[in-house]
């Protein structure tokens, strides 16, 4: 009767919601313990390292249990909230090892095998459900995971953990007998008894491998025995850094840990898109040697030019400012000087030069810096350019950008001109060419056919990666868009 119960609950996983990502943060539960959910029903909201994201549940049945809280930081692969499928609607049909998993915890495979067997002849949805978000897919991506959890979870854990561990590595057919599966039980709870697979992020296990690093050789300091980067470059370290640790505690001790005032300090923690915005700066800034390049032009004829367009009628409703102009002289600049759109690939060494201009806008949210792009801006009118303009910033003010809006960006423009700022040295987004900085449009004295007149004035200022685009290309771009916005009728005769 145990077995039957548990093959009942259903453990719904952490997704990769936003391609590659490998943890989020659960920021609300929409649901608690008792409630009833249906299948596609949105049950949380969490973070990535790119956007805020709403799960559904792929599941009908009543909520069990909530396996973290608010707040928690939770790997992908993950489970994070337990659903019993027993009610009036039957569950979805799974592989035949879902069933005999809890009876490899307390029951013997007697047992479990007609528990098994029964599951998949009760019934039988169709396979291969349709993915329902952004990055999110099938089962099937996530249940390849091994489960955090070491050998040492008992208990109700064990149960799930072995679960996971089925799910992931047992028969995926769904009509697959039971009696294939029930010796595939006690071999869950056997491979830690030999040598168990070291744990360790994708990352580290690439890394690992670039350095030609055996992970199981390397003495892992991560929670839950888990390997890290610090683990695999110590051993690959030469011997004679072996006593550095030991001089690490007396340092640490003398640091002036206590003269921190909690009562007039905040901290707070480095997660999300701030996490990840300030990992993707250093790697850029260490990674693409900079060069930045600064023109101050006059955009008087640019402004007036912006207070006609927002009297036309093939405008209206939509949003017209310097920043709309700003962005069709860059890609007008790009069209005449096209090597500038590229970017560069480590591993093969060339230069991708591309045909396409996904332009990148940096928006400041609530969350943090992100920098969404609008998809293919080559090939939009102006009046095309305005409404993806006024999408893309409504969208990040409100938290619902999408990571795929924020992938496969080219060139990006920062304004941060609507801060007052003259102008900046902006880093170059991760993957791309260059980056355009817009800085406060001021009436400035200004030599104007020959005479000390008022004008509207600002500084632009392009970063640019040196090993793409050399200086005369560099400069030529920033000149163009210059050019443009001084006589914004060249958007005409260079188009």
């Amino acid at each position: 009767m145990t077995t039957m119960t548990e093959a009942s609950v259903r453990e719904f996983k952490m997704p990769d919601v936003g391609e590659g990502l490998t943890e989020a943060e659960i920021l609300k539960w929409y649901v608690q313990p008792g409630d009833t959910v249906t299948d596609g029903q949105v049950v949380c909201e969490v973070e990535t390292a790119k956007a805020a994201v709403e799960l559904p549940i792929p599941y009908d049945g009543v909520v069990r249990d909530l396996h973290f809280p608010e707040g928690t930081t939770v790997d992908v692969g993950t489970s994070i909230i337990a659903v019993d499928v027993s009610g009036g609607t039957a569950a979805p049909a799974e592989p035949a090892t879902e069933a005999a998993a809890p009876a490899a915890q307390a029951a013997p495979a007697a047992v479990a095998a007609p528990a098994a067997a029964t599951a998949p002849a009760e019934e039988k949805k169709p396979e291969g459900r349709q993915p329902v978000l952004v990055g999110y897919g099938v089962a099937a991506s996530s249940t390849r995971r091994r489960p955090r959890k070491g050998p040492e979870v008992t208990g109700a854990q064990a149960s799930t953990a072995i679960q996971t561990e089925l799910n992931g590595h047992g028969p995926t057919t769904p009509s697959a007998p039971a009696a294939q599966v029930t010796p595939v039980a006690p071999a869950v709870p056997a491979a830690p008894a030999d040598k168990p697979r070291p744990l360790a992020k994708p990352p580290v296990r690439k890394l690992a491998k670039d350095l030609g690093v055996d992970l199981a050789t390397v003495v892992a300091s991560g929670p839950d025995g888990i390997i890290t980067r610090e683990d695999v470059h110590a051993a690959v370290a030469p011997p004679t850094a072996a006593p550095a640790p030991v001089e690490t505690p007396t340092v640490a001790a003398a640091a002036p840990v206590p003269t921190y005032d909690s009562a007039r300090e905040t901290r707070i923690p480095i997660k999300g898109v701030r996490k990840a915005t300030a990992q993707a700066m250093v790697n850029s800034a260490f990674t693409a040697p900079h060069v930045t390049e600064f023109v101050t032009v006059d955009v008087t004829r640019t402004m007036k030019l912006v207070e006609e367009l927002k009297e036309d009628k093939e405008f209206a409703g939509l949003r017209v400012n310097p920043l709309l102009l700003i962005a069709k002289a860059l890609l007008v600049a790009i069209r005449r000087n096209p090597d500038v759109n590229a970017s560069w690939d480590e591993a093969a060494q060339e230069i991708v030069l591309k045909h396409y201009v996904n332009l990148g806008i940096a928006a400041a949210t609530p969350r943090g810096l992100i920098v969404p792009n609008i998809k293919d801006a080559h090939a939009k009118t102006l009046p095309q350019l305005a409404e993806s303009l006024g999408e893309l910033v409504s969208t990040a003010r409100e938290g619902r950008t999408s990571p795929a809006a924020m992938q496969g960006g080219t060139v990006t423009i920062t304004n941060v001109g609507v801060f007052g700022v003259d102008t900046g040295t902006p880093i170059l987004n991760p993957g791309e060419s260059a980056i355009l900085a817009i800085g406060a449009i001021k009436l400035q004295p200004w030599v104007h056919k020959g005479k000390v007149k008022p004008r509207q004035v600002t500084t632009l200022a392009l970063s640019f990666d040196h090993r793409l685009v050399d200086g005369e290309l560099g400069s030529k771009v920033l000149a163009d868009v210059a050019a443009i916005l001084e006589q914004p009728k060249r958007l005409i005769s260079w188009a």
